[in-house]
């Protein structure tokens, strides 16, 4: 009779330990501001913050994304489509959500897409598309768009018309990552090397 009261009270114990430990674990989460949800994205964090966090906000998400069309959360909805994060793969539907959020013009939505079609990426290679969209998001402040941009520029493809605005972009661009900042450099010095020594001056002026 002993034992088995000493077992009752060491099985209640026991459980008391580990209850509050499991009620922790299913706290609801809470969801994403709007900074937050973008500086996740810039960061491409976003769908393994989705994935840390349970799922649980799957349905806060599309309704954020299909009713009230946030753009952030058009673009977040999006790839967990069409990489199937969360949510059974739809790629034409995470598309769609995409395409809506950088008509709506978020930078990071009109990068992706531009370097998906860059990348030949859920849809086919298409180079024109890719500097469209790239060159929509680098003249938003998007870095990464400016700096695919140039890049695609220094390999030959696309128009020498955007030369100067692309070098311009790049020589007032922002960073304060080493290994970019010298990327950026490099880049500018092959744009250089492209145009006229006037040319390049007059990209470097002061934006007004």
């Amino acid at each position: 009779m002993l034992k088995s009261a000493l077992f009752i009270s060491v099985s209640v114990v026991a459980m008391a330990a580990v209850l509050p430990l499991h009620s922790q674990e299913l706290q609801p989460v809470e969801l994403y501001t709007q900074d937050e949800l973008i500086k996740l994205i810039r960061e491409n964090s976003h769908l393994q913050r989705v994935k840390a966090d349970d799922c649980q906000l799957v349905q806060d998400i599309e309704a954020r994304a299909e009713i009230m069309k946030l753009p952030s959360y058009q673009f977040l909805f999006g790839d967990m489509l069409a990489y199937g994060v969360c949510v059974p793969r739809d790629v034409e539907r995470g598309w769609d959500f995409m395409l809506q959020a950088a008509s709506q013009g978020l930078p990071e939505g009109l990068e992706q897409i531009g370097r998906y079609y860059h990348l030949g990426r859920l849809v086919q290679k298409d180079m024109a598309k890719a500097i469209v969209y790239l060159r929509e998001a680098a003249a938003l402040g998007n870095l990464k768009a400016r700096i695919r941009l140039a890049e695609i520029l220094v390999a030959g493809q696309g128009s020498p018309a955007d030369f100067e605005q692309t070098y311009r972009w790049l020589h007032h661009s922002i960073t304060a990552d080493q290994a970019t900042h010298a990327k950026i450099n490099r880049l500018k010095k092959q744009l250089a090397d492209k145009m006229p020594a006037r040319v390049v001056a007059n990209a470097e002026r002061p934006v007004k």
